[in-house]
């Protein structure tokens, strides 16, 4: 017999697991549920799920705080809930590691699709030869998709997961211009329209990595009105 699948949700709002729990267990998952972070830290140690759901407000530790050890050493998908709207409040979190952001109230329906696409999305093996693994170099720019590295004039820096999936897909698209909506379906793989401040949240987080001046980018580009693009050499 198969396993479910586990995830953990840290809320302290008991409506909140209880709506989530029930919309989960429909679709066949395992529901670990915490109330405060310091429990969702231990469950999280004990347990290893493939998942975490967090909240941002959280009593004994904020879901920053928990989000900030898991990615510490470990990969696992990070959806943030929060009734916080605020794009510098989403910043923070994805800048942390986080996959990705609802704002309550959520609807139960989106959140489930988002859980069923980040864990499709983190079991599903590169392809020899995939476009992934292509790279870019310039003078003072590179690229490594397959490596995941990117080095700004000399110097290694850091990219969340999302941030360098979203760098390396444009990279491997040099002059094409895409949607948020297109950039937000590729990094999740799903056919559901996202907030777009999640994708503008990401362009400036890159931007002030790779740019020597980010308010005059010279690789991702704005175009208005439409979306972003990666302009080469």
């Amino acid at each position: 017999m198969v396993e479910p699948i586990r995830i953990l949700l840290v809320d302290d709002e008991e409506s909140i697991r209880r709506v989530v729990e029930q919309a989960l267990s429909k679709e066949g998952f395992q529901v670990l549920c915490a109330a405060d972070g310091e429990e969702g830290w231990a469950i999280f140690q004990k347990e290893q799920p493939e998942l975490v759901i967090l909240d941002v407000m959280l009593p004994e530790k904020d879901g920053f705080e928990l989000c900030r050890l898991i990615r510490d050493d470990f990969s696992t998908p990070i959806i943030f809930l929060s009734a916080k709207s605020d794009i510098v409040d989403k910043s923070v979190g994805f800048n942390l590691g986080a996959d990705d952001y609802l704002t309550k109230p959520f609807s139960p329906v989106e959140l489930t699709l988002r859980v069923k696409a980040l864990i499709r999305r983190s079991r599903k093996p590169e392809k020899p030869g995939s476009s992934r693994e292509c790279s870019f170099r310039s003078k003072d720019l590179i690229i490594d998709c397959k490596t995941r590295e990117v080095i700004v004039r000399g110097v290694k820096v850091d990219l969340t997961a999302k941030e360098f999936d979203l760098l390396c897909f444009l990279a491997n698209h040099p002059g094409q211009v895409f949607t948020r909506e297109q950039l937000f379906k590729n990094l999740w793989d799903e056919d559901y329209v996202a907030d777009p401040g999640t994708i503008t949240v990401f362009i400036r987080k890159i931007r002030a990595k790779i740019e020597e001046d980010p308010a005059k980018p010279r690789y991702l580009r704005t175009v208005w009105g439409v979306g972003y693009k990666f302009m080469q050499d």
